[in-house]
């Protein structure tokens, strides 16, 4: 049994949660919002999971100090753009714990993944990543899921599969931090093209296009950014594309169906009502593909598609009447 910190109370903070507590671990919770923390700890719901029971031991706390001081190990789960600051809020109460990615996109403003945002604030400290096709409303009532816990060090990875392996959940340790995390980050865009192609009622044959393009895309730029190319070929980069563009509860293919039907960033931010990682990730794929001078045409596309007022009909057009090649 360890003392868990899970530092976010979004789906998959408490599915987490949930998850760890039912493996016989004390678990707490970090939350920003005190109506959050009341629902788990007094409803024993989340407003994001409503098929979930929280059992009991989970208690939640506004106050960050609590939750980290008192572990063994965290998990960071809030967005993307909320990592540096949410870490320096509580650096000051890590010793020695490791701690654990389960956010996946990047820093906007450095192009920084999270594991290199976490190092720069916790140089000291061990850090690892969790990635995989893992929708937090199947995980949090225990339906077969498969993960990948990447971390350098291996009693780190190892600790961790330990906390989750089960006959519901089959963990895989991998030495490639980098390329674990550019698979869970990377797949959120494609995602993404996957709901504008919904969105438009295009077709399998179209779908599956861009699936298979789509993964050599992420591959190739996430090799470039320094991860191995076998890790997009596995759980976190085909594995996690796979889950995330074919299934309703992905709230970014949402976002893409709602774009690809006409609605605006502002107004698919308010129809999802969750964070969406893959309209800020399309805007540093964008970018880092130009730094590195990677060749990514449904990245391209797709950025002018949110930031360009390119017509997402015209979009797909513009794709489908490229040069030429040989696969």
């Amino acid at each position: 049994m360890r003392k868990v910190a899970i530092i976010g109370s979004g789906s998959w903070g408490v599915a987490l949660a949930i998850y760890l507590a039912g493996q016989g671990n004390e678990v707490r919770i970090w939350s920003f919002s005190e109506d959050e923390r009341d629902m788990i700890n007094n409803e024993k719901k989340c407003k994001f999971l409503p098929k979930a029971v929280i059992p009991d031991g989970v208690y939640c706390s506004t106050d960050i100090k609590e939750v980290v001081e008192w572990s063994e190990i965290i998990l960071h789960v809030t967005p993307s753009k909320f990592t540096r600051n949410v870490v320096k809020q509580y650096k000051d109460f890590v010793t020695n714990q490791g701690v654990i990615i389960c956010s996946k996109g990047f820093e906007a403003d450095s192009l920084k993944t999270l594991d290199q945002v976490v190092k720069d604030e916790l140089p000291n400290n061990r850090i690892g990543v969790l990635s995989g096709p893992s929708h937090a409303e199947e995980v949090s009532v225990l339906i077969p899921t498969a993960l990948v816990v990447a971390a350098e060090d291996s009693e780190l990875a190892d600790m961790v599969i330990d906390m989750f392996k089960s006959e519901n959940m089959r963990m895989y340790s991998s030495k490639d931090v980098r390329g674990v995390e550019l698979g869970g980050a990377l797949k959120n865009i494609i995602a993404f093209c996957a709901g504008v192609c919904a969105g438009l009622e295009l077709g399998d044959n179209t779908f599956a296009a861009l699936l298979t393009r789509g993964l050599v895309e992420i591959s190739r730029l996430g090799v470039a950014l320094g991860g191995q190319k076998d890790t997009f070929y596995g759980l976190t980069g085909l594995g996690d594309l796979i889950v995330t563009c074919s299934s309703m509860h992905s709230r970014n293919r949402r976002a893409g169906m709602l774009i690809g039907k006409g609605y605006s960033i502002d107004e698919t931010r308010k129809e999802v009502g969750m964070t969406i990682e893959s309209i800020d990730n399309i805007e540093v794929a964008y970018k880092l593909s130009k730094l590195h001078n990677i060749e990514v045409p449904i990245i391209d596309t797709v950025y002018g598609v949110l930031y360009n007022n390119l017509n997402p009909r015209e979009a797909v057009k513009m794709l489908m009447t490229r040069d030429l090649k040989s696969e």
